[in-house]
């Protein structure tokens, strides 16, 4: 009786372990979850910058054009 009590508490203890790992388990694929929105957010700024970039680099482009062709004509 004392053994199959002592079984039962040994049962109930794995249950419990068992849960704090799952618990765990939630807990860390939230927070790596977490960090691939945090990244997709960085590439987007990235993605953003890099355009307003190429937008500068255009103008850039175009008014020395202009410059180029009224020293040439």
């Amino acid at each position: 009786m004392q053994a199959d009590a002592f079984t039962m508490q040994a049962d109930a203890f794995t249950m419990q372990t068992d849960a704090f790992t799952m618990q765990t388990d939630a807990f860390t694929m939230q927070a790596d979850a977490f960090t691939m929105q945090t990244d997709a957010f960085t590439m987007q700024t990235d993605a953003f910058t890099m355009q307003t970039n190429a937008f500068t680099l255009s103008g850039i482009a175009k008014f020395n054009s202009l410059r180029i062709n009224e020293m040439l004509y």
